[in-house]
């Protein structure tokens, strides 16, 4: 097995792996008996069972420090927690591209955008039109490495017309074709993810004290409001780029962990990661086709890229 793979379309054990696939009878699916039938109601076969990975390195994250006394943030402006002074949130959506943690979560879309292109390129590599039942995966290997890994089912149209591009989907076979029968086809699985860091300051301190009860922490609610907010707010953008009509959220996500940043100093990090489907509608009114032959030809949304 060659070692020298320079990191372009798939890896040699895939490839190894798609021409077995090719060459087989077999088709491996992951999707349930219903599932199955959902696929082929709607006018689809399996193709295979399709996976892509990554794995990353992850070392600066881009956070900058404590909140007390201040960052400096670009666009002006600072996050102060000391003395009894107000804290800020800082979410990695900010502009600027060295704000809070953005650069750590360029890399986990880096990671999460690789694997599902690889994945992809393995539907594509079986004759597939696209992937059912995604599942995006993500596993700590150890001194800041990380494995993301996307999970799915190939699909391919019935008959000779075909859609204009690789469409994926986290949903399963039986909502896959309920989808398509109210007018909406699938056109890529998105993922809208937002770290924020906050300092503990005084307020926040007192109301979390283990001598006050049934009080409303109101600076971890700050906290969990703007990044849950963020991360919907980068989704929309990742679907408005793709040149979708809307999204079906399929995953919510929400983390977070206190760090000591100094002596009698602590920070609280949220990371909120939401994972959905961009789709796009091709039949706005009336009785809607059930077959692909008819839904496949309008399901490429202008301007649209991959």
């Amino acid at each position: 097995m060659t070692t020298d793979w320079d990191g372009q379309g798939l890896p040699p054990a895939a490839l190894v792996r798609m021409e077995r696939g090719r060459s087989s009878a077999v088709r491996s699916s992951l999707l349930s008996v219903p599932g199955h039938v959902g696929v082929e109601a709607a006018g689809f076969s399996v193709a295979g069972e399709v996976m892509g990975c990554i794995v990353e390195t992850i070392g600066f994250t881009g956070w900058a420090g404590c909140g007390y006394g201040g960052y400096g943030l670009a666009g002006g402006g600072a996050m102060f927690g000391g003395f009894g002074g107000p804290a800020r949130t800082v979410t990695s959506g900010q502009a600027g591209g060295w704000v809070g943690y953005a650069p750590y979560v360029d890399a986990l879309y880096h990671g999460f955008d690789t694997a599902l292109y690889r994945m992809l390129l393995e539907c594509q590599s079986l004759g597939g039109d696209g992937v059912v039942g995604v599942r995006l995966e993500q596993r700590h290997l150890g001194q800041g490495n990380r494995e993301f890994v996307a999970l799915g089912t190939a699909v391919r149209a019935a008959g000779d017309r075909r859609p204009a591009r690789l469409f994926s989907t986290t949903l399963n076979g039986q909502d896959f074709a309920k989808l398509l029968q109210g007018g909406w086809m699938p056109a890529s699985v998105v993922v809208g993810i937002s770290v924020a860091i906050r300092h503990d300051d005084w307020a926040t301190r007192s109301q979390a004290s283990a001598w006050t009860y049934n009080t409303e922490v109101s600076g971890y609610t700050e906290l969990v409001n703007h990044v849950r907010a963020d991360s919907r707010t980068q989704l929309a953008r990742r679907v408005v780029a793709i040149g979708a009509d809307g999204a079906i959220t399929s995953t919510m996500q929400l983390s977070i962990h206190a760090q000591e940043v100094g002596e009698n100093h602590t920070d609280h990090v949220a990371e909120s990661r939401l994972i959905g489907d961009a789709i796009v509608r091709f039949h706005p009114e009336g009785a809607t086709p059930t077959k692909s032959l008819k839904i496949l030809p309008l399901s490429n949304p202008q301007g649209s890229k991959r």
